[in-house]
């Protein structure tokens, strides 16, 4: 039995060891070989130059379990950029923890404060938070930070850039000079070393995992296309299309470049959704929390809003826009090629983008090849490919022999029981695997049904309700039957989506609909009915008669006649 010699001889004990069976672990990775041995011995602080991706928080939590002792007092606090990895880093330590009986949370803004304060009370081992938070609640006088054996900054140069330095100080002056510090950071800006000269002992240590290579490069296929700007949705559509098991998060540079694909992408009947900061924090949960359970194949996001989400298994990280510089490169292709997979970074490159990408090759030290886009021939080609795998691996483990009788019913439907087979292929993929269906560039089908015949449906949900686009087809496919690809457009806005759908599939979604309180649809009415009934709803008014208050009369007419 693997008992991980190589994490025990790092000095990790006994009780953690069935943790990390349980989680998989095999063995160590370079800034965990590293950070572990430095820490448990309490000899210096670390600063470890490593990305995403590179097991940084066993590296620092595997030492913070093995040494602090459940108490009533914080004995570690790690400070993190965004919430999303606030909570990320509690679950993980929480889960390293095993059996023993440490007490972890998360602190961050959007959160009730009663409800953290309420845990503080109760007592907490090891600290978990966002710089703005953590000084709120010690500001407050809950929050108590001198009693510390370890004080760790992970993403710090994220933390830098988002403007929480001067949080960061404050909160760092008020730990105690004996605890233990670890700083993890991408890259190594003069405030990082400004801070450790300040806070760390005067021998810390600089350990740097390799550069690139802690992206996984070995694991990480790197290319790009050469894209006219005009045409890059249609790239998009292709890759989409000839990967059939395309998970992936995609790049955009601004906010309006990531709601304007996401919208394309939706009326072409793509699951995908948005991500950046004008979203609100509890719908930004609710599309990572969805994302991560595989509920939608694409994540459309900008650098800033991406920050502190940890997927482990994406298949693809695409640069629709090319970054800026080599720093963001490398934080978003580390994203994929995780945990032994395989992964591939593509980036959409301009004719005037050239030189800006030869200048992200000499800082990264790693040539970036050029690949022609996948061709409507491979895109049909490879949804062939996966539909014949899935049949094989239902022969295979025999579970489509309920069917069998039916099968041979409808082999004898034609001359022939190809003909039959392909009666079912035209029911299952009707134009998708026919060239003729594919536009002169692009990887998509006509971008959507006919919709001069449709109906529009109007929902009384939308995005602040917490509904997605993704989830609305997947709940509609699932009650009724109706393909994404059958249904028009869909537009989803804050307070209520609309859907254009074929007659018959909008009675349909109406019938079983009809008593779903959550789910509650209807016609829209064309904007010239809705203005006709409300002329017709508006009665002519009678006259109202001039009331004169009949002292007031009497008193005017006395005065004409005194006048007079």
């Amino acid at each position: 039995m693997n008992d991980l010699p190589e994490f025990r001889a790092l000095g990790i004990a006994d009780e953690l060891i069935p943790a990390l069976l349980a989680k998989n672990f095999q063995t160590p990775s370079a800034i965990q070989s590293l950070a572990i041995p430095l820490l448990l011995s309490g000899e210096k602080d670390l600063i470890g130059q490593a990305l995403t991706g590179t097991g940084k928080t066993a590296a620092f939590g595997l030492p913070v379990i093995q040494t602090i002792e459940p108490g009533k007092v914080p004995k570690a606090l790690i400070l993190a950029p965004t919430r999303e990895l606030s909570i990320q880093i509690a679950d993980e330590l929480i889960s390293l923890a095993g059996s023993k009986p440490l007490k972890t949370a998360p602190f961050f803004g959007g959160q009730l404060i009663t409800v953290q304060l309420d845990i503080l009370k109760k007592g907490v081992d090891i600290v978990v938070g966002t710089p703005g938070r953590i000084m709120d609640l010690h500001r407050r006088g809950k929050l108590q930070l001198d009693q510390l054996q370890f004080a760790i900054l992970d993403e710090a140069d994220e933390m830098l850039d988002m403007g929480f330095i001067d949080d960061i100080r404050e909160i760092l002056s008020l730990t105690n000079p004996d605890k233990r510090m670890l700083m993890f950071s991408a890259t190594m800006p003069q405030e990082i070393m400004d801070i450790a000269a300040e806070f760390m002992r005067p021998d810390y240590e600089v350990a740097r995992t390799g550069g690139q290579s802690a992206t996984n490069v070995a694991l990480t296929e790197q290319y790009f296309h050469e894209v006219k700007r005009e045409h890059k949705l249609d790239a998009l559509c292709r890759l989409i299309d000839a990967n059939t098991d395309l998970y992936a998060m995609v790049f955009c540079r601004t906010r309006a470049d990531v709601d304007e694909v996401t919208e394309k992408l939706h009326a072409r009947n793509y699951r995908a959704e948005a991500l950046h900061g004008e979203i609100s924090q509890t719908q930004r949960l609710r599309v990572i929390n969805a994302f991560k359970k595989h509920k939608f194949p694409l994540l459309i996001a900008t650098d800033v809003a991406a920050r502190g989400i940890d997927v482990n298994d994406l298949t693809h990280v695409i640069n629709y826009s090319l970054p800026q510089n080599s720093e963001i490169y490398i934080h978003r292709i580390g994203r994929t090629g995780r945990a032994g997979r395989h992964g591939v970074a593509v980036s959409f490159v301009t004719p005037g983008e050239k030189r800006k990408l030869k200048f992200i090759e000499k800082d990264i030290g790693n040539e970036i090849p050029m690949k022609k886009l996948p061709t409507p021939a491979d895109i049909i080609e490879a949804k062939k490919q996966l539909f014949a795998e899935n049949i094989a691996l239902l022969l295979e483990t025999g579970a489509a022999k309920d069917y069998l009788n039916f099968a041979e019913e409808l082999c004898t439907l034609g001359s022939h029981p190809a003909e039959a087979v392909a009666a079912v292929l035209k029911l299952h993929f009707n134009n998708e695997l026919l060239l003729d269906n594919y536009r002169d560039f692009g990887s998509t089908p006509k971008e959507r049904p006919d919709e001069s015949h449709m109906k529009k449906l109007l929902l009384f949900a939308g995005r602040a309700d917490g509904i997605t686009v993704p989830e609305l087809l997947r709940v509609i496919a699932e009650r009724t039957g109706i393909k994404s690809t059958q249904l028009g457009k869909i537009i989803c806005r804050a307070d209520k989506t609309f859907i254009n759908a074929d007659p018959i599939d909008a009675e349909k979604i109406l019938t079983v609909f009809k008593k779903d309180k959550e789910w509650r649809f209807k016609y829209d009415e064309p904007r010239e009915n809705r203005q006709k009934k409300s002329d017709q709803s508006e009665r002519p008014q009678k006259k109202k008669k001039i009331k004169t208050h009949k002292p007031l009369r009497e008193e005017f007419f006395k005065w004409i006649a005194e006048e007079e």
